[in-house]
C-alpha cells in the first residue's frame, strides 16, 4: 500500500463541510464521493504512527544523538563543532585541526585580548570605573546586571568580563583606556599582530560585533599567550563570584559561563566562552590532560551542550592517546 500523501485532517474538514453544505441546500447528490473520501481519510489516519510509536522514534533519535561515537573511523575525536584546534603549547604543534585556517566570528573569546591589553597597559586595577550609558549593548541588546552610574574597580570589571562574560564590563574597560575605545581597539590589533595572529581582527572590546574574527589556529596562539597572565588564569576559571552593589541589600551572584571549571575531572588553567548568532557556541581552554598542557579551541558549536561534549571527547581522546602529546614535544 502506498503511504498516505495527504493531510487526513484536511480531508476530513472538506468532507464535513461538503456534508453540511448538502444538508443546508437540501440538494440531491450522490453520497458516493463523500463515502469514498471518508474511507480514504480513515485509511490515511490508520496508516499514521501512534503516539507511542512517535515517542519511541523520538527516544531512539535522542539515544543516537547522545550516543555519538567519541572517535571517527580514523581514530580522531568526532567533533560536532564546525571549526576546532587542539594545540600543544610546548612544541607549538597542532595535535588536531578542523577548518583551522579560516577566520570566523569569535564572539566573547575577544575578551581574552581585552584582558591582555588592560594588563599590559599597567592601568591601576584599584581605580574605580563608573558604568556609563555608552557601555550599554546596542548591537545585540544583551543584558547586564551592572547598573549605569555604578562604580566598580577595574579589577572587578576584568574579573566579570572573563568569568561571567559581562559585556558592559568589557565595554567599560575599553572606554576607560587612555584615548578611549578607539585607542583600545588599536592596541588590541597591535597586540594581535605582535604575537603573529595573521587571521585576526578586532573592532570592539566585547566581541558583540561579528566583525571580531580569528582562525582557530590564531586563537590557539592567543590562548597560549593569555595563559602567561596570572590574573587571566585566575579570573577566567573562578567558578562563581558574589558582588554587592552600592545601596543593595544583598549580593548578586555571577557564575562562570563554562560549567567545566566546576568539574573535578578537569584541570583547567584558563577558560573563555563566547556566543553570538554569527559565531555559534564557542569555547577555548588551556588545560592539563594526561599530564600535558594542551590548548583546546572549539568554534561554531550547535546546540547548548555541544561544545562541552566536544571538549570531553578531546579529553578522552588525549587520555587514551598519550603518545600524541609526547610525540609533539619530541618533534618540537
Amino acid at each position: 500500500m502506498k503511504s498516505c500523501q495527504i493531510d487526513p485532517v484536511f480531508v476530513m474538514v472538506i468532507v464535513l463541510n461538503k456534508a453540511a453544505f448538502i444538508v443546508r441546500t437540501n440538494r440531491k447528490s450522490t453520497s458516493m464521493p463523500i463515502i469514498a473520501a471518508f474511507v480514504a481519510t480513515m485509511t490515511c489516519i490508520a496508516s499514521l504512527p501512534s503516539a507511542a510509536e512517535v515517542a519511541r522514534k523520538g527516544k531512539a533519535t535522542l539515544v543516537r544523538a547522545k550516543g555519538t561515537p567519541d572517535l571517527n573511523k580514523d581514530g580522531e575525536p568526532n567533533l560536532l563543532s564546525h571549526a576546532a584546534m587542539v594545540f600543544d603549547p610546548v612544541s607549538g604543534k597542532a595535535l588536531y585541526a578542523k577548518n583551522a585556517d579560516s577566520a570566523v566570528p569569535i564572539a566573547s573569546i575577544t575578551k581574552l585580548m581585552t584582558a591582555m591589553v588592560v594588563l599590559e597597559g599597567r592601568q591601576d586595577l584599584e581605580e574605580p570605573i563608573v558604568i556609563d550609558s555608552a557601555d550599554i549593548d546596542t548591537i545585540k541588546n544583551s543584558r547586564s546586571r551592572l547598573p549605569v552610574g555604578t562604580a566598580f574597580r577595574r579589577e572587578d570589571l576584568l574579573r566579570l568580563a572573563l568569568m561571567a562574560s559581562d559585556n558592559r564590563a568589557a565595554a567599560a574597560l575599553g572606554r576607560a583606556y587612555p584615548g578611549g575605545t578607539t585607542a583600545f581597539v588599536e592596541a588590541m590589533n597591535a597586540k594581535a599582530k605582535l604575537i603573529g595572529l595573521n587571521h585576526t581582527r578586532f573592532v570592539d572590546s566585547t566581541g558583540l560585533a561579528p566583525s571580531n574574527v580569528a582562525s582557530p589556529q590564531d586563537l590557539a596562539l592567543m590562548v597560549a599567550e593569555a595563559s602567561r597572565f596570572p590574573q587571566i588564569r585566575e579570573y577566567s576559571t573562578t567558578p562563581e563570584l558574589q558582588v554587592t552593589l552600592p545601596n543593595a541589600k544583598r549580593a548578586i551572584g555571577f557564575n562562570n559561563t563554562n560549567a567545566l571549571v566546576k568539574n573535578a575531572g578537569w584541570d583547567i588553567g584558563l577558560s573563555k566562552t563566547g556566543y553570538i548568532n554569527e559565531a555559534g557556541k564557542c569555547l577555548v581552554m588551556h588545560a592539563t590532560i594526561a599530564n600535558n598542557p594542551v590548548v583546546i579551541v572549539l568554534l561554531d558549536s550547535w546546540g547548548k551542550l555541544t561544545r562541552l561534549g566536544d571538549a570531553n571527547r578531546i579529553k578522552k581522546w588525549l587520555e587514551t592517546n598519550k603518545q600524541l602529546a609526547l610525540i609533539a614535544q619530541k618533534n618540537g
